[in-house]
């Protein structure tokens, strides 16, 4: 009986300097597990649960959007979106990578699965906000999330490409990333698509992203993205996510079509509103609606400090260039700290729940 597609494990594949096969992964799996630090019991249960029969694993989504949901993948199906990656970013056996966030989420998980796939040489620590090593040691492929990358603006330098996830690149920090010419990706996925589908180069003049191979899109009727991608899903994915397409394997990003403000009959679209704004301020900030008697929902601007002058600021963003009157929020809530889920993302509904 043939081996599954999982079990074929590259052979230049390394994992913290030391090369496994098959049977030797089972073993390590069960050590980390048995005897490893903590963070390293996730990596070593990854092992494991790969390494087995099962076509099928369970993981978890992030919960961002609303209560973490259960979703059983097809590891083909994650065999098939590290071979996409590897594709379009051309990464080859023996390239170096780094595993740095954790492995309990489906990012970690298919960083692991790349360097089997892929024959990557990859080394794995304790996920931190300052994740590299303090040796300086170079790396060929890192994925990490916004805060590490801002921990570790100063040594960037050393990957030579950087994806980025889990939550989004803020205009202060893709500002930074372009001064320095990192060769940095803003990535786009869930974890029903096992991770990204598309990226966007940060820098330069494209504002959009770009698909990876062997990925359909289209627009549903609410202008909501809509994912057909046979390789890593059965289904068709529909998102919440209201786009503009560009081409057949480019689209802008727009905002969430279930965070849309609708103010005295005018749409708004919170993030599309945040971009302006974040000319103007450097702490983190959203912008929600509330409920209004006279509007259905008035356009609120929260802002992580422990206190705002929010006359002046009003009046600040009266004054942005390209901003609409309807865009500017009616009133400035400080609150900090934010909450967030364990990548970093702003857990908008709990903090609206708490300053209502």
């Amino acid at each position: 009986m043939e081996n599954p597609i999982w079990h074929n494990i590259h052979p230049n594949f390394k994992l913290n300097g030391t090369s496994y096969d098959l049977e030797d992964l089972k073993e390590i799996g069960y050590s980390l597990v048995k005897e490893g630090e903590p963070f390293e019991h996730s990596i070593g249960d990854f092992i494991l649960d790969w390494t087995s029969n099962n076509p099928t694993l369970e993981v978890f989504t992030s919960g961002s959007t609303g209560k973490p949901k259960k979703i059983v993948l097809q590891k083909e199906h994650m065999v098939n979106s590290a071979w996409a990656t590897g594709e379009y970013f051309n990464i080859k056996p023996t390239n170096t990578a780094l595993l740095c966030l954790p492995c309990s989420g489906i990012a970690g998980k298919m960083m692991l699965v790349r360097a089997m796939v892929l024959g990557l040489h990859l080394d794995y620590v304790e996920p931190s906000s300052t994740p590299l090593p303090t040796h300086n040691k170079s790396y060929d492929f890192v994925a990490m999330v916004p805060l590490q990358v801002k921990s570790s603006i100063n040594q960037l330098d050393r990957i030579k490409t950087l994806i980025i996830g889990g939550a989004p690149v803020d205009s202060n920090l893709r500002s930074t990333l372009n001064q320095r010419s990192i060769h940095a990706f803003e990535t786009y996925g869930m974890t029903e698509t096992i991770t990204h589908i598309a990226v966007k180069r940060i820098g330069g003049d494209a504002d959009y992203f770009e698909t990876l191979p062997n990925i359909n899109i289209s627009a549903d009727e609410r202008g909501c993205l809509v994912i057909d991608a046979p390789k890593i899903s059965h289904h068709k994915i529909v998102t919440n996510d209201v786009v503009e397409l560009i081409s057949e394997n480019q689209f802008k990003w727009l905002g969430r079509y279930d965070s849309i403000i609708n103010s005295g009959g005018i749409k708004l679209i919170p993030e599309q509103i945040e971009k302006k704004l974040s000319t103007i301020i450097n702490s983190r900030f959203f912008v929600a609606g509330l409920p209004d008697d006279a509007l259905g929902q008035k356009l609120v601007l929260v802002i992580e400090e422990s206190q705002v002058d929010s006359e002046t600021l009003l009046d600040r963003i009266k004054n942005i260039k390209g901003i609409h009157k309807y865009e500017a929020p009616k009133e400035v809530y400080a609150f900090k700290p934010f909450i967030e889920t364990k990548t970093g993302k702003i857990q908008r509904k709990k903090i609206i729940q708490q300053i209502r």
